[in-house]
């Protein structure tokens, strides 16, 4: 019986929709013809991307609004190809129709590095003859070139050699056994590869020579922690079980759990979108948020010295998020019950490839939900809750970035990203003062300062697509102490900003006001507080950008200058650095910056609108970080205000209920694993009837 109700549990779980639901990911089919077509008026190209151009947001609202009267959005491939000499071409095909709709060549801009462009460089760097040379000097024999490893990174921006070729900077290490971590052996040089030649066309060398460490290897993985001691021998199993399978259903890849209902998309650029989220009010679907995406991200590295300047990476602009995703295992990744969801990319080819297990869906029990006991009787009520976690994990070379997009009973959405891997590590001599640009986390390992800004876009669709946005600040109530108004002084109060213009909506975080935004209808009022209906955004984790204002990194990041942006929705603004990164100059500031210019006193006051969040964390390095980095969780909230008449969780059946009367109500989901954990008799025991 257990294993029918297993069997039953997944057919229901993983049912598709034919034909594919209109922001489905292109399948390996789809990518294939749309490859076949472009072939046939285009040649002797590499392709870089196909991806779903989405349906026009007015055009998929329509159809969603009424699918049975309104023709379906067609399927539509965004394709980037590179040709001979580092041409760039955008172009548009049409699937449902098979035809070319758009094919333009894109002068002076790169398109991102792929993993195929990256696996290209290390074995050209073992060959090169100035390569070898500059591995001598530090130590290392012609013979042992085979034990030197390069993590290449676009070059960023380099004013010597511009955007019209396409490069990568080699980041260069040394492995003394093949099993050692290359991170505690960087090299001080650093080579220049060209693209479209293959070859290292300079090498960056710097004017006092590091030769390469001797300090033993700094090793994580088993082999070596068993050689030193071994694991800890107090770690006993938790196991996670549903015995009665998932609470949530799938249909395709629409998604319904405890109210919530949306689609999850995948892309190459951002990984996962969730699309048209709704949440069911007592029967009432009101829609939330049209779509969410972690669209962009910079990694500045503090190090002034040249080419470290160099280092400040767009890790979904210039390596795509969901190119560097990992395929994800049962109980290692993910623990519990698991529904997992493919991404399909295209390779430099044009043929399509699929990575396992992109996406990972479960569900996690998450402590209490609401409580109250009252002092006067002892009588109680407790419920539970269990939150529904959508993820996926990619590897931007040396880093680890764990993104989760959480769901809530009560309404609340909430983003944790969980940063691990391993520190971008460079070459130092014994007893080098670093000038505070970094820390010796192991002998002869300088890691640099730097710090992680991540761009959430946020399409709100909050009871509606006009929203307007309002900055929320905690502010003392008007008069002294003594006062009329404020006799004693303590009124406080929630002092709103409504933006009405993109410029007027550039905001920082302010930690002293408790500031928060919300997005809120101004045509829909609470029936109780008589306020606008609101989801409010709280985020505390949000560090000012500190490359300084019109250097490189500042006019490159444009999107990471404040903590809040607002604009008018356009369908062609997904990509707050731009459409393409690598190599951009930021003359002019590419995205962000340059929307907002165009129109800066366009009104967005109940319009159709995004807000573009930027958060993260400063990272000083330490030698806790080091070989391998513990996780480091940063989160945010996306959480209702005003937008429902009364706790709306109220219906997820408690644990345990009682009245003063005596009377035990509503005891469902009682608990009958949980035991003390050294035996006695329990005082209270909430799970029994």
């Amino acid at each position: 019986m257990a294993l029918d109700r297993l069997k039953q549990a997944a057919s229901h779980i993983t049912g598709q929709t034919e034909p594919p639901y209109p922001f489905d990911p292109l399948s390996e089919s789809e990518i294939e013809k749309a490859v076949g077509i472009i072939r046939k008026e285009h040649d002797n190209l590499f392709f870089n991307a196909v991806t779903l151009w989405e349906p026009r947001k007015a055009e998929m609202m329509a159809w969603v609004a009424d699918p049975e009267h309104t023709p379906r959005p067609h399927r539509i491939a965004d394709v980037v190809a590179i040709g001979k000499g580092s041409k760039v071409y955008d172009g548009h095909v049409d699937l449902n129709e098979g035809k070319l709709l758009s094919w333009e060549l894109t002068e002076g801009v790169q398109p991102l590095i792929t993993m195929e462009d990256l696996q290209i460089v290390e074995s050209v760097v073992r060959k090169d003859p100035k390569v070898i040379e500059q591995c001598g000097i530090l130590g290392i024999p012609a013979e042992d070139m085979y034990k030197v490893y390069c993590d290449p990174w676009t070059i960023g921006y380099d004013e010597r050699f511009g955007s019209n070729v396409r490069l990568q900077q080699a980041l260069m290490y040394y492995r003394p056994h093949v099993d050692d971590s290359q991170y505690s052996y960087p090299l001080d040089f650093c080579p220049i590869f060209n693209a479209d030649t293959q070859e290292i066309i300079h090498i960056d060398v710097p004017p006092v020579r590091r030769p390469v460490n001797k300090a033993p290897p700094n090793n994580y993985h088993a082999a070596s922690i068993e050689a030193e001691g071994g694991y800890r021998t107090d770690v006993k199993p938790i196991n996670i079980t549903q015995p009665e399978g998932v609470s949530f259903t799938m249909d395709g890849r629409i998604i319904s759990w405890q109210n919530w209902k949306l689609h999850i998309g995948f892309n190459y650029r951002e990984g996962m979108v969730l699309s048209n989220i709704t949440f069911n009010d007592k029967g009432n679907e009101r829609p939330v948020f049209w779509r969410m995406s972690l669209a962009e991200m910079v990694v500045p590295y503090g190090n002034p010295e040249h080419p470290h300047q160099r280092k400040h990476a767009f890790d979904l602009g210039e390596y795509g998020g969901g190119y560097m995703t990992n395929s994800l295992s049962l109980g290692c990744d993910c623990k519990g019950a698991i529904h997992y969801l493919d991404a399909a990319f295209v390779n430099r080819a044009g043929a399509p490839t699929t990575i396992k297990n992109a996406i990972c869906v479960h569900e996690e029990d998450n402590g209490i939900l609401f409580k109250h006991t009252d002092f006067r009787d002892d009588s109680v009520t407790v419920t539970r809750a269990r939150k529904l976690i959508i993820s996926h994990i990619f590897t931007a070379a040396n880093y680890e970035y764990c993104v989760y997009w959480i769901f809530h009973q009560d309404g609340t959405v909430q983003l944790e990203i969980k940063l691990t891997g391993i520190l971008n590590t460079y070459a130092m001599l014994p007893g080098e003062d670093l000038h505070g640009w970094g820390t010796e986390v192991y002998p002869g390992v300088n890691a640099h300062n730097h710090q992680h800004l991540f761009c959430l876009r946020v399409d709100p669709n909050i009871d509606g697509p006009k929203n307007t946005i309002f900055q929320v600040d905690a502010a003392r109530g008007a008069g002294e102490v003594g006062s009329k108004e404020n006799p004693y002084g303590n009124a406080f109060y929630a002092k709103k900003t409504r933006f009405e213009t993109p410029e007027q909506a550039k905001s920082d975080y302010d930690g002293a006001s408790s500031r928060t935004w919300e997005m809120s209808n101004e045509s829909k009022l609470n029936p109780y507080s008589h306020k606008p209906v609101s989801y409010k955004l709280v985020s505390r984790e949000v560090p000012v950008l500190l490359p300084k204002e019109n250097g490189l990194v500042w006019k490159r990041a444009g999107f990471a200058r404040h903590a809040v942006h607002v604009t008018k929705y356009d369908d062609s603004q997904i990509h707050p650095a731009g459409r393409h990164v690598p190599q951009t100059s930021g003359e002019p500031s590419e995205g962000l910056p340059a929307w907002i210019a165009a129109n800066p006193n366009q009104n967005i006051a109940n319009e159709d609108v995004v807000l573009w969040h930027t958060f993260g964390i400063t990272h000083f390095p330490s030698p806790e970080d080091f070989p391998v980095m513990p996780a480091e969780p940063m989160t945010l909230l996306l959480r209702p205000r005003n937008f429902f008449t009364r706790n709306p969780c109220l219906d997820v059946p408690p644990s345990y209920c009682s009245v003063p009367s005596g009377v035990k109500q509503g005891v469902s989901l009682v608990d009958k694993l949980s035991t003390l954990a050294f035996g006695g008799e329990q005082k209270k025991d909430c799970c029994k009837k």
